[in-house]
Parts: structure tokens; C-alpha cells; sequence
């Protein structure tokens, strides 16, 4: 899809409800960002862990916080919310606060809905903010649906409206899934899924937010949706149109990763964006889902039409559709479509440098990564966008960039070897010309992040060594 007007995303909720309990063409398919991070210092004998741990220290430029505890949901001021317990801890609906009518833009429909609300304590960022992106893995069964909303203190004292970051719901029977246009106060906007202050040169920073759940049930119902986890990333990343090259390891690692390319789709399903160049983050979504052994069930399934191959990238792309970005590439939404299955936790983030890939690659965590570029800046992938998601699975001893790039003829082609020093350049500057040489917005570092709610030891270290955990 086309990239935003202005940067935004980041990834990451695969294992923060699970570190407790382990410790105990152009192609207008991805999503253009501006974060990027202080490179690491690296220099002989210097581990990719290492100087991932370092990066993740020094460049502090990005804050995560998510909600996911039982302890994390019996917090906050709850209006007919409650916690609860077991393996995967949750917020539910306890007793209705109210009523509301929702017009549904998208169909037309009008429906009333009980509902009951969450609203977080305050943050306050360790990085003063530029952007915030919402990010939210629940459950919501036909009949319900929910709402997300973040609400900053800016360094001048105000207080941004409630902004709502989403409205979403795994099917699309009740509600159409959506971001919402139009939201500013003048000093900041929300472009589709992105908090963005308006002119980062004044200075002006949120320092704080909150975030607000909204769960809506069919009125008389007695269960609704359930959250496992919510919160957001704020990050300050500075422009630039270079970054400094990290270190590989010099040793080869590659995961083995369930390749699909999102060109055997083409015209397939108008409805959801018309399938090929604009499906490359449901296509990349996918891939890591089935990674980690996760598959849709034949019963998901049975809408798409006899004969079109790999039906689960379809599912996939209607089940992250945004019907006000009229596109799949929504990022939290596809964080979200990957936290619907058994078991799986997903968020948006930014990491700093390959450095910190290699360290998730090499504990065994695959990583989703956003860039932008002109056909002339990735050698060998023989098309340029304006913003495309695709697969980091490895790395070769010289260190570079194993990658499943779904913008490819075939399953087969998806496997690409790329420059390292390309390839990082154009993930992580937040400034660069497109092929008309007008400067636009780069990707600054955007990844998704997917896995397990109970990561191993090691993955857990490796997190934690990127600034994630």
C-alpha cells in the first residue's frame, strides 16, 4: 500500500505477556515510517548481543509499555471492566457501564451495543514522544467488539483529546474494522494507526499518555471480549537519510520459514484491496504465523474461492483489512489478526540496527521488517516502493540479509539474499528521495514482532537485549 503522509509503527507484543512465566513495481503494500536509532559501537570481538544490548541502551529513543498481568489489568480505573486470571491473563466485561449507538460508516449499519470501559494509569515515557502507536491482542467473539483510544500530556502542559487509535474486531459480521480519519487538535493528528506530533522542529513533545478499552457486547449478553494485552510505543527518532552499518556475527543462521508471495494474488478480492503489491503485510503476517506452527482452520477458510492457491493468505488480508485506509496494511491490526491464534502474542515496535535482528533471528524469533526505496537502492529485488513489509529469516556469514520478500513471481522466488548495508540503510533512515528525487518519509526502523506467549529462556534474553523487554 501506499505509505502515510506522515512516518509511524512499531512491533512487539510476542512475548511480554509471556517474560513473567519464562522467568518464572513500485509496491504500494507496506508502510513508510520515521524512527530510526543510534547505531551501535561495534568493533572486533563485539557479539551481535552485545552490541544489540548496547544500542537498545544508548539510543533511547524508543518507550514500550504494555499491559498483559493480572496485576497490569487489576490496575487502572475500571467502569464495569474486571481482571481475569489463568493461563492468559485478561480484561473482560463484569457488568455493563451503559449503552451507546455506533453508525457503522463503512455499512451504514446502526446498532446499539452495552459496553464497559478500561482506562490505564499514566505513563509517562522515558522518551519524550514524537509518535505513539497502540497495539492490543484480545479476543472478540461474534457479537462484540472493541475500541482503543490513547489520550497524551504534552510538554507544555495540555492534554491531546482521546484519540482513537482503532476499532476492531477479528471478523467483520458485527463491525467493519477501522481506523478513524480526521482526528487532530492541532498540534498533533492521527494518520490511520499513528500519533504524530505535528512539527517535531517546535520541540513539542507528549511526555505522558493513557489508554482507554472500550468492550462492546450485543446488548443482554452474557460474555463479551477479552484483552490480553494493550499499550503502545512512543519513540523520538531523529531524521536522517544515512545510518552507520552494525557488525554481522560472520556466522551463518538461517530459520526455516513458510515461504508465499503475495503476487499469486493479484486481482484477487477487490473488496480487500485487490490482492497482489497491496497484500505484502497480511502475505509477510502469514508467513511468521505458520513459522511458529499456527494454521487457520478449514472452517475460516471456506469463504475463499475454490482454486485460488494458499487460501490462508486471503483470510489474512480480509482479516486485517482497514476500511478507512481501504487497504491490509494496518499495523496493529495485523499484529492483532496474528494474536488470534492459540496461543501467539504480537505487537508493532522499532529496533535500532540489523545488530538486534540477528540477535531475535538467532534465538529463533523471525522479524517483520518495513522499508522504502527506489528500484536502484536494493540490489536484486528488481522493483522499488514506497513502502513494503517483508520477512527477515536469517543472515549469511558475510552478514547479509536472508529475507522472504512476498513481492516476489512466485513461492519459490520468495527467498532473497540481500546487501546488508543496503538493506539497513533503507529500513532505518527516516528521510530519503523517491525516484522523482523529492524527499519523502522513510521507514526509520518499523518491525512486527510474533511469538509465543511463553517464549524460551533464550528468546527471552534476546528480547530484553534489543530494549524490548
Amino acid at each position: 500500500m501506499t505509505a502515510a503522509p506522515t512516518p509511524r509503527r512499531a512491533l512487539l507484543a510476542v512475548v511480554l505477556a509471556a517474560a513473567t512465566a519464562a522467568t518464572a513495481a513500485a509496491v504500494p503494500a507496506g508502510r513508510a515510517s520515521a524512527a530510526a536509532a543510534k547505531p551501535p559501537t561495534s568493533g572486533p570481538g563485539t557479539t551481535p548481543a552485545a552490541e544489540a544490548a548496547e544500542t537498545a541502551t544508548a539510543r533511547k529513543t524508543v518507550d514500550n509499555r504494555f499491559w498483559y498481568s493480572y496485576a497490569h489489568w487489576s490496575a487502572g480505573l475500571h467502569q464495569g471492566t474486571t481482571a481475569v486470571g489463568g493461563a492468559r491473563p485478561g480484561l473482560e466485561i463484569k457488568t455493563a457501564a451503559g449503552r451507546s449507538e455506533y453508525a457503522d460508516p463503512h455499512t451504514g449499519k446502526k446498532s446499539t451495543w452495552e459496553y464497559a470501559t478500561w482506562t490505564s494509569p499514566v505513563h509517562t515515557s522515558t522518551v519524550p514522544a514524537t509518535e505513539a502507536i497502540a497495539s492490543w491482542n484480545a479476543r472478540t467473539p461474534a457479537g462484540t467488539w472493541i475500541q482503543a483510544e490513547l489520550r497524551g500530556t504534552y510538554t507544555d502542559g495540555a492534554a491531546t483529546p482521546w484519540y482513537v487509535m482503532g476499532r476492531w474486531a477479528s471478523g467483520d459480521g458485527d463491525i467493519r474494522r477501522t481506523s478513524v480519519d480526521g482526528q487532530t487538535d492541532g498540534k498533533s493528528t492521527v494518520w490511520t494507526d499513528t500519533l504524530a506530533v505535528d512539527t517535531p522542529a517546535s520541540g513539542l513533545r507528549i511526555k505522558d499518555w493513557r489508554l482507554r478499552l472500550t468492550l462492546y457486547r450485543k446488548p443482554g449478553a452474557v460474555r463479551g471480549p477479552t484483552v490480553w494485552l494493550a499499550g503502545a510505543m512512543a519513540s523520538d527518532v531523529p531524521d536522517r537519510f544515512t545510518v552507520p552499518a552494525s557488525t554481522g556475527s560472520g556466522a551463518a543462521h538461517e530459520l526455516k520459514v513458510p515461504r508465499y508471495s503475495q503476487e499469486t494474488h493479484a486481482g484477487q478480492y477487490p473488496e480487500y484491496d485487490n490482492g497482489g503489491e497491496a497484500w505484502c503485510s497480511p502475505t509477510s503476517s502469514q508467513m511468521i504465523i505458520e513459522f511458529w506452527g499456527r494454521r487457520a482452520s478449514a472452517t475460516s477458510l471456506a469463504w475463499v474461492k475454490k482454486g485460488y492457491a494458499d487460501p490462508q493468505v486471503c483470510h489474512a488480508a480480509r482479516s486485517t483489512y482497514d476500511a478507512a485506509y481501504k487497504g491490509c496494511g494496518n499495523w496493529p491490526f495485523n499484529a492483532a489478526y496474528a494474536a488470534t491464534y492459540r496461543q501467539l502474542a504480537g505487537v508493532v515496535t522499532r529496533l535500532g540496527s540489523l545488530a538486534e535482528v540477528e540477535t531475535l533471528v538467532r534465538a529463533g524469533i523471525p522479524v517483520i521488517t518495513s522499508q522504502s526505496f527506489t528500484a536502484e537502492e536494493l540490489t536484486g529485488a528488481g522493483y522499488g516502493t514506497a513502502g513494503h513489509l517483508m520477512t527477515v529469516i536469517g543472515f549469511t556469514a558475510s552478514g547479509d540479509v536472508i529475507a522472504n520478500d512476498p513481492n516476489s513471481a512466485d513461492n519459490t522466488a520468495v527467498r532473497r539474499v540481500y546487501g546488508r548495508r543496503q538493506f539497513e540503510n533503507n529500513w532505518l533512515r527516516t528521510k530519503r528521495h523517491n525516484a522523482a528525487g523529492k524527499v519523502v518519509s522513510g521507514t526509520g526502523g518499523v518491525c512486527y514482532l510474533y511469538g509465543p506467549i511463553r517464549p524460551s529462556q533464550a528468546q527471552v534474553l534476546a528480547l530484553r537485549a534489543v530494549g524490548v523487554l
